[in-house]
């Protein structure tokens, strides 16, 4: 894996964690913006933080990498229907400016297509092929 690659892979997992770590410590916010429509937004807010941990911890283990990048996936898009909520409901979040409650949609879809990056196989080289894998 290439130096940048391994940075940011770092990174991810190092935004995840900290992500994860804030789900527990302050719950209260992430309770907030689960969609009144969905039960139990304590358990709720539990999971997914305990999913962004695990998510985290799996991209820091090259064995577990490729599965964690698809879970953190799978994560980002079960947790959209709560950045949605916060968007099309400002006046429940007046402590963040409308402009970036909107910012967090398609930060989901940079998100998703960073975490993509690393579902890939890394190619080793063979010297047999002239470093083709």
């Amino acid at each position: 894996m290439s130096t940048v690659k391994t940075v940011l892979r770092f990174l991810m997992a190092a935004l995840f964690m900290a992500s994860g770590v804030t789900h527990f410590a302050r719950p209260e916010f992430f309770i907030a913006i689960v969609p009144p429509y969905l039960p139990f937004p304590d358990a709720l807010v539990a999971i997914s933080g305990a999913a962004e941990i695990a998510g985290a911890i799996g991209l820091l283990i090259p064995r577990f990498t490729r599965a964690a990048a698809w879970g953190l996936i799978a994560l980002l898009i079960a947790v959209f229907p709560a950045n949605l909520h916060m968007a099309l409901h400002p006046e429940l979040f007046p402590q963040i400016p409308s402009a970036g409650l909107w910012v967090r949609l398609p930060l989901q879809g940079v998100l998703i297509a960073w975490a993509f990056w690393f579902t890939h196989p890394v190619p080793v080289f063979d010297s047999s092929t002239g470093g083709l894998p």
